[in-house]
């Protein structure tokens, strides 16, 4: 069992010791499309998702692009839709950058929100995240991280927390 373990923990470092960008993955130039997974409460979300309980069933479907304005920052796009048992959500959006410090670790600030117009119908949030990007080769990496959301429109909505995984393509 002891060898099992130290052997488990000997490969999970050379995976976070060799997934490091080695090949100008976040090099100014290059474009970044990510879509992640969210857990937690959804708001303003561009995450994939789905679920279903007590009868009503949620998803929502969306994807975010960037390009790196310099070496490790990224400025970023997001699109999403949703809906709630049957009921269609506007168009979620995020604005936002994503610095990637030591080339490893993303670190983006963002304003996400759902639909336009009065705050009550339209939640609103500015967001900040933060996780670890694992390069499993060339052009594509995995991304944990926690993101926090504070919401703009407190009397309406509540601050979030969320755990995503990302999946991202570098080219």
């Amino acid at each position: 069992m002891k060898k099992i373990v130290l052997s488990a923990f000997a490969l999970l470092f050379f995976a976070f010791a060799s997934g490091q960008a080695k090949d100008g993955q976040v090099s100014k130039g290059k474009w970044l499309i990510e879509a992640n997974t969210g857990f937690g409460a959804n708001v303003g979300s561009t995450a994939l998702y789905f679920s279903s309980s007590d009868g009503i069933t949620a998803f929502n479907i969306g994807a975010e692009g960037g390009y790196f304005i310099k070496d490790n920052l990224a400025l970023k796009l997001g699109l999403g839709y949703g809906e709630i048992d049957g009921a269609g959500e506007p168009i979620a959006y995020k604005i936002g950058a994503k610095y990637y410090f030591k080339s490893m670790i993303p670190i983006e600030l963002s304003y996400n929100g759902v639909g336009f117009g009065d705050a009550n119908a339209n939640p609103a949030f500015v967001g900040a995240q933060v996780g670890y990007a694992l390069f499993l080769g060339k052009n594509v990496s995995i991304e944990p991280g926690i993101r926090y959301n504070i919401a703009t429109h407190k009397q309406y909505y509540d601050n979030s927390l969320q755990f995503n995984i990302g999946f991202a393509l570098h080219f």
